[in-house]
C-alpha cells in the first residue's frame, strides 16, 4: 500500500508540475467575444491597432496581449472610435493625446526618443568593447607570466631537490 501511495503522490506531483510549467506557455485570451465588432474588416483593424498600442499597466505587452482592465478598457476606446468612423491614425492621435506617447509600443524617431532607438546598438557595442578589452588583457597576462626556460644553474638546482624527495 506504501507503494502505490508514493507512486500516486508522484502522479499527482507531476500533474501538478506539468500544469504550472505548461500554464504560462498557453496563448492568452485577453480579447473577449463580447469585445469584438460584429464587422470582420473592422474587428481585423481594431486587432492590428491593439497590437500596435502597449498596455499602460503592463507595459511590455500590447493592450491585444495584456488582460489587464485597463488593456480592455483601451481595446474599447480602439473599437468605439472606428466605429464612430476614424481612421487609424486618427485613432492612434486620439490615444497619444489621452495617454502620450508611451502608449505606442513602437514610438516614433525624434529627438525626445532617440535614446530609445540608440540604446540596444550602444549597450551591444559596449558589451563587444568588454570582450575585446578583456580578451586583450587575457592575452597579454598571458604572455607576461609565461615562465622563462631554466637556466642551467636552476635546472641543477631542481634536479637536487627532486632527487632528494623521491624514494
Amino acid at each position: 500500500m506504501a507503494a502505490r501511495f508514493s507512486l500516486l503522490s508522484l502522479v499527482r506531483l507531476l500533474a501538478v508540475a506539468f500544469i504550472a510549467l505548461a500554464a504560462p506557455a498557453a496563448p492568452s485570451f485577453a480579447v473577449q467575444p463580447g469585445e469584438m465588432l460584429a464587422d470582420p474588416a473592422l474587428e481585423k483593424r481594431a486587432r492590428a491597432l491593439s497590437t500596435e498600442l502597449r498596455c499602460l499597466v503592463c507595459q511590455n505587452q500590447s493592450i491585444d496581449d495584456s488582460n489587464a482592465p485597463l488593456a480592455r478598457d483601451l481595446r474599447l476606446v480602439v473599437r468605439e472610435r472606428l466605429v464612430a468612423g476614424d481612421n487609424d491614425d486618427q485613432v492612434i492621435k486620439y490615444l497619444v493625446q489621452r495617454y502620450g506617447e508611451f502608449v505606442l509600443l513602437r514610438p516614433p524617431l525624434r529627438l525626445g526618443t532617440v535614446i530609445l532607438w540608440i540604446s540596444p546598438a550602444l549597450a551591444l557595442a559596449a558589451g563587444l568593447l568588454w570582450l575585446v578589452v578583456a580578451w586583450r588583457r587575457r592575452s597579454r597576462l598571458a604572455v607576461e607570466t609565461r615562465a622563462a626556460p631554466l637556466s642551467e644553474d636552476e635546472r641543477k638546482a631542481l634536479d637536487k631537490v627532486l632527487s632528494r624527495n623521491s624514494p
